[in-house]
This record gives structure tokens, C-alpha cells and sequence, in this order.
């Protein structure tokens, strides 16, 4: 590898930002206290906690008391199907509705949910990779207790009609959950005007540190706990806060939240002259939406091209990228994304995700688009490919 590494794997994590550094370091030294210990130190990260509940709530357009912390995306998504299913099997409503194209965190947490005796439903995904409100509408039985649809995929960057959905699950008195893992940080979030019930976050996808999210839960649900323990985050959340974590976290949300404009305008810039170089290329195909789709994704599929072989060579090539999630690295298993709006499976082992940062330059973008372009080439006139 000549010269220094290029990063375009952002939707699997990203580089904390100086901002959330900051406000991380006087909860790693000075004030080590437990935020509910009741001497003066404890009271000091009590405050600091309050604070960044309340940095939080302001991003999300809800109250502090609303916001619940926890260690990421994966357990919000859990705690939030775990809620809106038992407060559905007290009413008498066990049936479920997602799609098919979610992250494992709620699939997985569906399955298990199935297992329990409630009736899992998963939406097709058409070959735009965007559901839509009226597929949602035609699905809701009288049953129904929760609707979860993702804001927008962490594989393929479509987004959903988030504020349409949550319109058309409150007009039904349905329960309304959206991961927005991947949109928090580069997407407007209200989760008033979007009339959205839960939802999950995880700070590591918009520059704060790994382990720490988040879970909106609307006033008047009470997450139900999936732990035993003590009464932190109102009994929802048992165990010490992780301090240092979320006052990182707010400071990475309020400052993202603060520039979310200019830094989608140049993202989309620069995502666009990607999608167009990429095209470029013989048999290429664009997965998602070219349009709706976050400003930082791009995901190609490169018929005729092991996508692995193509991760092994770019990053020889010193650009980090990734053929989808990160918590499926090493499955041999094609994309159940992918799978999901219709392609082979051929196809979809051949994929190809890039999602830059407000940090890729300009000649990082020529410099992955030459690379991509040669090694495509390489590895088509390989022997025996």
C-alpha cells in the first residue's frame, strides 16, 4: 500500500469527532463519579447527564424524560420491539409488521419474538429499495400493535417515507418504531412532526464514540427493561450510565444536528460525481434509489466480480470500504438486502459499498473511482474469471 489509507466505510462506523472528544475527557479523569452517587462529584455527573439527555431531546425534537440511554443501536432495537409487542399482547394484539430489508437487530429480535407466539409479518421491498406508506396502510390489520420501518437502510442508503408511515400508523392507533441508526446525524429528525412512537440510535454512526445510543420512547411508553438491576434511566435501563459515552455522544448528535444542511449539500456532491464515475463501468448496477438515498451511500453491484476479492484488493490499495453491514462480514451468505429488492444472488456477492464523511476530499473520490475501475478490470480478465 503507497500512501495514506482512504476511509469509505462511515455506515459501519465513524472517526469520533474533536467535538465529542472534548466533552468526553473530563468524564474519563476529573469527574469519575457515579451519576448516582449523592455526594458533590456524583451530582456533578448527575448534572451532565441530565444535560445530555437534554442535548439529545432537543436534536430529536422530543422531552429529556423521553430519551433513555443504553449501549447502541442493537439494544434499542430490541427493547423497542420488546415494548410495543407486550404492551400489543395486553390489548390483545400480537401481529407485528416490518420489512424485509431491516438490520439483524430487528429481524433477529422478530424471530425471537415469533418464537414467543406473536405473528411476525415482513413487507416486500421493491426494486427501488424504498418502501411506501400505502404498502404499510395495506397491511395494518386490526392486530397490528407495531409497525417498525428502518428511516433509511444501512446497506443500500434508501430512505423511507418515515413521516407518511408514522402518519398513517397513527391514524390507525398503531405503534410506530424506525431505526435510524444510520440517519441520525445526517438526516432532519422530528419525531413530533414525523409522528414516530420509538426510536433507536447508536452514537458511533454520527461521530460519537462506540458503545453508547439511545432509544426514544414516547411519553407514555414505558420501555420494558431487558435487564434486572437497579432504577437507572427510570428503571428502564439498569446499570451505571456510561457516562463519558453519552456526554459524547450529545456533543456528537447537537454538533451534526448543528451543520446538517451544509454537510448533506456537500456529501450529496460528492456521493453523486461517485455514483456517476461507478456507472461508468461496464455491467455495473446502482442498488437503491440514486436519489433517495442517504448523502454519504453509494452501493454498486459489479456483475462478472467477487466482491470479496474486490474488498482484498482495494484495501491493498489502502481504501477501506465493505460489501454491506459490518455484522455480517465473513457470512458467505449473499446480502438478505440485496436479496430483498430483487437481485441474484450472483449479483448481490458482488456488491460494493462506499459511504464517506464530511472528511473525504475531492481527490479521494477520483482516487477511489480509479481504483474501483482498474481492479473491476483486473478482476474480470482474470484466469478463469
Amino acid at each position: 500500500m503507497n500512501g495514506p489509507m482512504i476511509y469509505a466505510d462511515n455506515a459501519a462506523s465513524t472517526r469520533l469527532s474533536p467535538a465529542a472528544k472534548a466533552a468526553m475527557l473530563p468524564f474519563l479523569d476529573e469527574v469519575c463519579a457515579n451519576p448516582s452517587a449523592p455526594h458533590a462529584m456524583g451530582r456533578a455527573a448527575a448534572a451532565a447527564l441530565a444535560n445530555a439527555r437534554a442535548q439529545m431531546a432537543s436534536a430529536l425534537g422530543c422531552d429529556a424524560e423521553e430519551i433513555f440511554f443504553n449501549s447502541g443501536g442493537t439494544e434499542a432495537d430490541a427493547q423497542a420491539l420488546r415494548t410495543a409487542a407486550h404492551i400489543g399482547a395486553r390489548q390483545g394484539k400480537r401481529h407485528i409488521l416490518s420489512t424485509a430489508f431491516e438490520h439483524h437487530a430487528v429481524l433477529h429480535t422478530l424471530a425471537q419474538l415469533q418464537r414467543e407466539g406473536f405473528d411476525t409479518e415482513l413487507l416486500p421491498v421493491p426494486a427501488d429499495g424504498v418502501v411506501t406508506a400505502a404498502q404499510v396502510a395495506s397491511a395494518i390489520r386490526p392486530d397490528t400493535s407495531l409497525v417498525s420501518v428502518m428511516f433509511a437502510n444501512n446497506e443500500i442508503g434508501t430512505v423511507q417515507p418515515v413521516a407518511e408511515i408514522g402518519a398513517v400508523c397513527r391514524a390507525a392507533g398503531v405503534l410506530f418504531h424506525t431505526d435510524a441508526a444510520q440517519a441520525a446525524g445526517q438526516l432532519p429528525i422530528d419525531v413530533r412532526a414525523q409522528q414516530i412512537d420509538l426510536l433507536s440510535l447508536s452514537a458511533h454512526k454520527f461521530h460519537g464514540p462506540k458503545g453508547a445510543g439511545a432509544l426514544y420512547a414516547r411519553k407514555g411508553l414505558r420501555p420494558a427493561p431487558l435487564l434486572a438491576g437497579g432504577g437507572q434511566e427510570c428503571g428502564a435501563r439498569p446499570g451505571t450510565e456510561n457516562l463519558p459515552g453519552i456526554v459524547g455522544m450529545a456533543a456528537a448528535l447537537t454538533e451534526a444536528a448543528a451543520h446538517l444542511d451544509e454537510t448533506a449539500a456537500a456529501l450529496t456532491k460528492k456521493r453523486d460525481r461517485l455514483i456517476a464515475g461507478l456507472a461508468a463501468i461496464p455491467q455495473a448496477v446502482l442498488n437503491g434509489d440514486a436519489g433517495r438515498r442517504l448523502p454519504g451511500n453509494v452501493n454498486f453491484s459489479f456483475a462478472g466480480v467477487e466482491g470479496e476479492a474486490l474488498l482484498l484488493l482495494l484495501d491493498a490499495r489502502g481504501i477501506c470500504a465493505a460489501a454491506g453491514a459490518a455484522c455480517t462480514a465473513g457470512s458467505p451468505d449473499p446480502s438478505h438486502v440485496l436479496l430483498a429488492i430483487g437481485r441474484s444472488p450472483s449479483l448481490a456477492r458482488s456488491a460494493l459499498r462506499l459511504t464517506i464523511s464530511a472528511e473525504t476530499t475531492d481527490a479521494e473520490i477520483e482516487t477511489i473511482l480509479r481504483a474501483v475501475r482498474e481492479t473491476v478490470t483486473q478482476l474480470r480478465s482474470a484466469p478463469g474469471a
